[in-house]
């Protein structure tokens, strides 16, 4: 962790209770000194897992100081007993740091349908509280992960009047990646002080040009949650909206939160390649956002990607489909900087046996311009191929 910029004033933990079979990390905490402001973006799914029942209007107060995440088992599907034992678990946390329930937000990820037992959590709760430490930030990052390949961290530092603040964001997702607001949990942390309407704001207009411009294979799930804490330890001024600092606040929440949202196309179940779809030219932004979301969840798109196949058929029919405005013969598409269609028109078997060559990069864009106005997008993609379908077809076995 010693690359990253850790906030002051949180601590963090991570253990293994015995959730995950396989005896890996699978409990995590973290908790700041003081209460922190905060502010959460949850699931559209009508089916909601329990720790979101739990945390969500405890969020909406505006108050939070500790955080438990749990991963090997949803909690999704689980009635009433679900609910219980996510009140529970929160409520032996409360009673370990002496500090109100209604400070703590619960989240699980993992198995829908599975009874949560309690036990690791009356177990495990003690044994968390005792091991925070400033450093065990990455921890946390590894307990919260299901079939992600690895941890996603990232941070940035800002100056704001009275001095520097940091943010520190920890995420886990690789399937299950789809807007509305992508099948995650991410916990977003910085010491600066910021009101929470403030950060209601911020936290909403990152994650519609990160979390929900992301597409790995159009599943949302049940348990979907981003929550973004101030807690004001770096004894700077406040940063009041409307402000210089107020910009370079969220400009440097939307780069963590692009960062982590890139590392889970990146580690998209059996990806290879992370693949930006960026439209321009179109009447408006939410046109572009509709174009580029529709190439960059179109299986068949996703499928020559992994084929390594230049395959600009496939992307302006998802174009033509997508419900935008369009004219055919003014589409131009490219891949890179090769152009492959001009006019709606390929522009030859040359250009597209170049394109194919760029189709080999570990990353790349595909521009989309729809020549229809001036506003543009960009949803990031990852490639499908056989390992999602190994990866799914065996994940409760």
């Amino acid at each position: 962790m010693s690359h990253f910029d850790l906030p002051a004033g949180y601590r963090f933990a991570g253990i293994a209770s015995g959730i995950k079979t396989s005896g890996k990390l699978d409990l995590a905490l973290i908790c700041t000194d003081q209460p922190a402001q905060c502010a959460g973006v949850f699931t559209r799914n009508k089916v909601v897992a329990a720790p979101l029942l739990v945390s969500k209007p405890r969020v909406a107060a505006g108050r939070c100081q500790a955080i438990l995440i749990n991963s090997g088992n949803a909690n999704a599907c689980t009635g009433a007993a679900g609910r219980q034992v996510s009140a529970a678990s929160a409520r032996l946390l409360s009673e370990a740091l002496e500090i109100s329930e209604e400070l703590i937000a619960v989240a699980s990820t993992g198995v829908i349908g599975v009874q949560m037992p309690l036990a690791p959590f009356e177990t495990g709760v003690p044994l968390l509280v005792k091991a925070l430490a400033a450093e065990q930030a990455g921890q946390v990052a590894e307990a919260i992960m299901t079939t992600d390949a690895y941890a996603k961290i990232a941070s940035a530092r800002i100056e704001v009047p009275g001095g520097e603040c940091r943010i520190l964001g920890l995420a886990k997702g690789a399937g299950m990646i789809h807007p509305d607001m992508a099948t995650m949990l991410g916990f977003v942390l910085t010491d600066a002080a910021v009101s929470a309407e403030l950060l209601d704001s911020a936290l909403r207009r990152a994650v519609k040009r990160s979390f929900n411009s992301i597409t790995v294979d159009g599943d949302t799930s049940t348990n979907d949650m981003v929550l973004l804490l101030a807690n004001g330890a770096s004894k700077t001024l406040p940063i009041k909206d409307d402000t210089p600092a107020a910009e370079a606040f969220i400009q440097a929440l939307e780069r963590v939160l692009l960062d982590l949202a890139k590392m889970i196309v990146r580690d998209g179940e059996g990806a290879t390649k992370v693949v930006r779809i960026h439209v321009t030219g179109a009447t408006d932004e939410q046109a572009a956002r509709t174009a580029a979301r529709t190439v960059a969840t179109s299986s068949l798109v996703k499928t020559a990607f992994f084929g390594e196949d230049a395959n600009w058929g496939r992307i302006i029919a998802a174009v033509g489909y997508s419900g935008v405005e369009v004219n055919p013969e003014q589409i131009d598409i490219s891949f890179n900087q090769v152009p492959v269609t001009r006019d709606g028109l390929s522009t030859g078997p040359g250009l597209e046996a170049e394109a194919s060559e760029v189709l080999k990069l570990d990353e790349f864009t595909v521009t989309i311009d729809l020549h229809q106005g001036d506003a543009e997008a960009s949803y990031y993609t990852s490639d499908l191929g056989y390992e999602y379908i190994k990866i799914n077809a065996d994940y409760r076995t």
